[in-house]
């Protein structure tokens, strides 16, 4: 899961960050113009957004994203407390809203129902093959085998479910693998990609994750060989 984090205070905002990357893949700014351009790179699963921002207000960005088709979930972070202030936000298009200052184990759980929520307006299970994901329990099955997959796995096997069949750019999925501080090797996807293939198609006959040359990967249905 890959979550933003719209903040403008610095010290909450490394707070936040520091302890949301124990669970999900964090990204981080401080203004609104640079979360609507976080937005345009990444995919989020959800947005946590101050209403106080500098440059854009955390209800323009929120307008704005929402205009453009983004129905990433949005959870408002707020100091204001007062009805009028909770509903102008709710009707902007935010899901959830929590009044600063707030506890974390409160902040965790909020994030949790929205990540539900999300997860059963949409499909809970992705099919790919005889390749099954269940996105709620994280659960994956090739076939009758259960298929044990690392945190990072699962994120770039969840990736390339979401969008089967076609060829992923090595840096679509170096983006849904890291955070944008990550300055580790180049060649991060095509390991992940090996440990996938070890797990997905080793003892299978028929090959899913295929090498485009020259450009990345794709996950296929099962019709192809892999090259």
């Amino acid at each position: 899961m890959r979550i933003l984090i719209v903040e403008d205070d610095s010290d909450l905002r490394a707070i936040l960050e520091k302890r949301l990357k124990k669970k999900y893949t964090v990204d981080a700014c401080a203004d609104g113009d640079s979360a609507l351009d976080y937005m345009d790179a990444f995919t989020y699963d959800i947005i946590l957004l101050d209403i106080m921002l500098p440059r854009l207000d955390g209800l323009t960005v929120l307008r704005r994203m929402r205009s453009r088709g983004n129905h990433t979930p949005v959870l408002l972070l707020t100091a204001k407390n007062s009805v009028e202030d909770r509903v102008r936000g709710l009707d902007a298009g935010a899901d959830d809203y929590l009044v600063k200052p707030f506890a974390h184990e409160e902040l965790l759980a909020r994030i949790r129902v929205l990540l539900r929520r999300s997860a059963s307006s949409s499909v809970n299970i992705l099919h790919v093959g005889d390749l099954t994901l269940n996105l709620e329990t994280q659960t994956v099955m090739r076939a009758d085998k259960k298929i044990q997959l690392t945190p990072k796995e699962y994120l770039l096997l969840e990736y390339m479910m979401h969008n089967p069949n076609l060829t992923l750019t090595r840096h679509q999925l170096e983006q849904r693998l890291c955070d944008q501080s990550y300055e580790g090797a180049s060649n991060l996807v095509d390991v992940y990609i090996r440990y996938l293939r070890r797990k997905i198609d080793d003892g299978f006959d028929v090959k899913m994750i295929r090498t485009v040359r020259g450009s990345g990967y794709c996950l296929e249905d099962g019709r192809a060989e892999n090259e």
